[in-house]
C-alpha cells in the first residue's frame, strides 16, 4: 500500500525551514502523522500540528 500523500505549495514552503539533512526523514514522520489522522493531503495546519506533536520548534 503506497499511497503517495500530496503536499501543498504552502506546506512544501515550510518544509524547506528544515535543514536538508533532516528534511527526508521529516517529510517521513509528517506524512506518516498525516496517514494516521486519515489524511491524503499536508497543508500547513496537518504541518504545524506534526510539528507540535513532534516537539519541533
Amino acid at each position: 500500500m503506497s499511497s503517495a500523500i500530496e503536499w501543498t505549495a504552502e506546506a512544501e514552503a515550510c518544509l524547506k525551514e528544515i535543514p536538508f539533512f533532516v528534511r527526508p526523514a521529516a517529510r517521513k514522520k509528517i506524512e506518516k502523522f498525516a496517514q494516521e489522522q486519515g489524511m491524503s493531503q499536508i497543508t500547513v495546519e496537518v504541518y504545524q500540528q506534526a510539528k507540535q506533536k513532534f516537539g519541533s520548534k
